[in-house]
């Protein structure tokens, strides 16, 4: 899935900040230069989750820094914990 289509598909900004991805999704980490996101999608009654790994955009690397959209899972886990391995593996 391309950067593009996440972002229409999951509504997922290409430019945030780790504060605005906290009060949207609840699956939000810090890791390193990175901020991992495992965010849910709804699919048919069964447990479906995406991941996306966004990166420091400046030397800010509070949850008020500007992060940006670099990798979205092209699969859909089932849980938020495997969502979250992927983001690591990025």
């Amino acid at each position: 899935m391309t950067i593009k289509e996440a972002e229409r598909t999951y509504r997922l900004p290409n430019s945030a900040t780790a504060e605005d991805l906290g009060c949207r999704w609840s699956h939000v980490l810090n890791y390193g230069d990175k901020v991992l996101l495992a965010g849910y999608y709804y699919q048919h009654n069964r447990p479906s989750y995406f991941a996306a790994v966004y990166e420091h955009l400046d030397e800010d690397k509070s949850c008020e820094g500007a992060i940006g959209l670099r990798a979205v899972s092209d699969v859909i886990f089932e849980d938020e914990g495997a969502a979250i391995a992927w983001c690591i593996r990025q």
